[in-house]
Parts: C-alpha cells; sequence; structure tokens
C-alpha cells in the first residue's frame, strides 16, 4: 500500500480518568504496599489509643484501611489489609500480647468476626468503586461519540473526517490508533494516533481486511505479526476505509466491537456524503 499522501498525525494523548490514589501504570507492587502500610499506620493509632484510654470495639480501626484500599488500590489489595488487620488486631491489642496465640475465646470471635467485616467490605468497597468507574467510562464514550457523531456534520474534507475518527477513537479507547483512507487499493490519506507506525506487513493486513471485508484481529492468522486490529469501512461510493487500534494484549477491552461498530457506521455515512459533495456539479 503505498501513495500515502498526508503525513501521520504525531502523538496525542487522550485525557484518562485518574485514580483516587494510584494511575492506571502503577504497579501492583505499589498498591499492596500501600495497602500494608495503610494497615500500619492503622495499627499504629489503635495501639496508641489503647494504651491511653479503653475504647470499645476498637477493632473497626482496622477496618478502615480496607474500606480505602477497596475503593482506590483494587480488591486484591483490600483483602490484604483485612487479612493483615486481623493479625495486628490479634498481635498487639489482644491477650497474651505480641503473640498470635489467643487465650479468651471470645477474643477469637472478635479477631474472626473483624476478619469476616473486613472481607465483606472489601468486597462490596471494591464492587461499589468498580460500577462507578464502568459508569463514568461510559458517559465518557457516550460524550466522545456524540461530539464525534456532531463534528462529522460540519467535517468539509475527507482530511478532516479521517482526523476526527483518529481523534475519536483514541478518546474511547486510549491506545495507538491508525485511520487510513483507501481509494482503488492505494493508501490515499492516513492519520496515525499514539506514536505506533504501521509496519508493511501491518499495511498488508489492512488491505486484507478491506478485500474480505471481514475483521482481522492482531496475533490470529493471517495477522499474525501485526500490532493492530483492523476494521474495514466499506462504502456505497466507493470510498473506503480502515480503522486499526493497538489493543494492549493483556489489558484490552473485552469487546470493542460494539463501539467500533458504531464509529463504523458513522464514517462510512460521512464517506459517502463528502464524496456525494464532492461529485455534485456547481
Amino acid at each position: 500500500m503505498a501513495d500515502v499522501e498526508s503525513k501521520p498525525r504525531q502523538d496525542i494523548t487522550p485525557a484518562s480518568d485518574a485514580d483516587p490514589l494510584f494511575g492506571p501504570a502503577a504497579s501492583k507492587v505499589m498498591r499492596y504496599l500501600a495497602s500494608i502500610a495503610m494497615t500500619a499506620l492503622a495499627t499504629v493509632v489503635a495501639v496508641g489509643a489503647d494504651s491511653k484510654v479503653a475504647i470499645p470495639n476498637l477493632s473497626l480501626v482496622f477496618v478502615v484501611p480496607v474500606i480505602i484500599a477497596g475503593v482506590s488500590l483494587g480488591l486484591g489489595p483490600s483483602l490484604c489489609s483485612a487479612v493483615l488487620g486481623a493479625l495486628a488486631f490479634n498481635f498487639f491489642l489482644t491477650e497474651p500480647r505480641y503473640s498470635l496465640a489467643v487465650d479468651d475465646a471470645a477474643n477469637i470471635w472478635a479477631i474472626g468476626l473483624l476478619f469476616v467485616v473486613g472481607l465483606i467490605v472489601s468486597g462490596v468497597a471494591f464492587t461499589s468503586h468498580r460500577r462507578a468507574a464502568e459508569a463514568a467510562l461510559l458517559r465518557r464514550q457516550a460524550t466522545v461519540l456524540q461530539g464525534y457523531s456532531r463534528d462529522l456534520v460540519t467535517a468539509d474534507s475527507m482530511k478532516a473526517i479521517v482526523s476526527l475518527t483518529s481523534q475519536a477513537l483514541a478518546a474511547l479507547f486510549e491506545i495507538p490508533v491508525v485511520v487510513m483512507l483507501v481509494t482503488e487499493d492505494r493508501v490515499v490519506l492516513l492519520e496515525r494516533i499514539g506514536g505506533v507506525e504501521p509496519q508493511e506487513a501491518e499495511l498488508e493486513a489492512a488491505r486484507s481486511s478491506l478485500a474480505t471485508g471481514t475483521v482481522m484481529r492482531s496475533g490470529v492468522y493471517p495477522n499474525l505479526t501485526s500490532r493492530f486490529d483492523f476494521w474495514p469501512v466499506q462504502t456505497a461510493e466507493g470510498q473506503n476505509a480502515v480503522l486499526g487500534l493497538a489493543f494492549d494484549p493483556d489489558e484490552g477491552p473485552l469487546s470493542p466491537d460494539a463501539l467500533v461498530d458504531i464509529v463504523v457506521s458513522v464514517l462510512a455515512l460521512a464517506l459517502d456524503r463528502q464524496h456525494a459533495r464532492v461529485r455534485r456539479p456547481a
């Protein structure tokens, strides 16, 4: 695929929804360390309070880091806080002190109850946070699609249409994107976002996707070496396009097709409309 008339668009990274405590790039180790640190802080507070005044239900102090971890760090760190909280309560605040042995049966029930409460709270906090994040993602994606459809109405050139499409896809999935406009088996316009330059083998895979009218998945024969999944955009007027999305193999969305199919449909209508406008006699 040759004769590309426009230079690729340089890196544009769409804004992402930040995590309350850590960004999406934060490692699992950092999240677990944060949960351990919060539990240690809760232990210091509980031991300090216990040394000065008798406080009933002091074990509830250990529920606080479980909630924070469930909302901000994930289910694993939250469960870690629940386990460590129960152990810390047993070691520092039940008799005999500084031992995991328990003399009083009532303390066994208290430790077990703290552990169960921690598990329940961690699950509820994590589930609530995940649902809120999913709802926020759906709102953001709906806003992107609405803006994309509205902007295409006023687009007055093929280049503007392709550019808007690449920006919309990058905003929807926050991954590298390439959009190619194809005429008579030639790429006449190419826009990319995200710093991933399509190689010749990937351009061939894009052409194959358009020729067969099927989605070509990366890592699946015959698209084994490609970093992109390709979606063909075929129009009645013959002005076709290919959408390439470079999903992370380990963190890609479960079902991107619904959103991409919307973009494909809107783009096909916009290309037909622009093609008819250009051919219309003055």
